[in-house]
């Protein structure tokens, strides 16, 4: 079995909020994005991943079937509800336990991974965008966290409904 390349956590959500610029002054309020019902995707990049694993985990991750579109219980994908998506970047889904602490050590580097990152949030983006118009949907959110800061978020579930997908 090859090694992963990326990892993804999905979380069904009824909303979301995350800060992506804490207050620096009490002059500054701290920026937040929120969304409302969807999916919050958390994205980690491993060694030797590329725009390759961007275009997989893109596909793979708007057509899976894991939100409820309707009373009966039907599963959907974020494409078919419509919903909003969070996109947060989260480096510690590569670590490793070994003995007491966790080890990065199967992380991609970090300046190959906002690359990486920013590639994946514009081609979610994208594809949200196209789905929109040749369906017609009701219009979905995407909003996204900042690579490599640490970031608050609070979040409204309706399950624990959570699911983790190497790539």
């Amino acid at each position: 079995m090859a090694a992963a390349l990326g990892r993804s956590v999905m979380q069904q959500c009824l909303s979301a909020k995350l800060m992506v610029k804490p207050a620096i002054s009490e002059d500054e309020s701290a920026e937040y994005v929120q969304i409302t019902r969807g999916v919050v995707m958390f994205v980690c990049f491993l060694k030797d991943a590329s725009n390759d694993t961007v275009e997989k985990m893109v596909r793979s991750l708007l057509d899976v079937k894991l939100s409820y579109c309707d009373e009966r219980k039907k599963r959907c994908s974020i494409l078919e509800l419509p919903g909003d998506i969070l996109i947060v970047p989260q480096a510690t889904l590569g670590g490793k336990m070994k003995g007491k602490v966790v080890q990065y050590h199967g992380n991609i580097e970090k300046c190959a991974g906002k690359e990486l990152y920013h590639q994946f949030v514009k081609r979610i983006k994208e594809e949200i965008e196209r789905k929109q118009v040749d369906v017609e949907k009701n219009q979905s959110q995407v909003k996204h966290g900042t690579y490599g800061n640490l970031q608050v978020l609070s979040m409204e579930t309706n399950g624990p409904y959570t699911h983790i997908i190497d790539f």
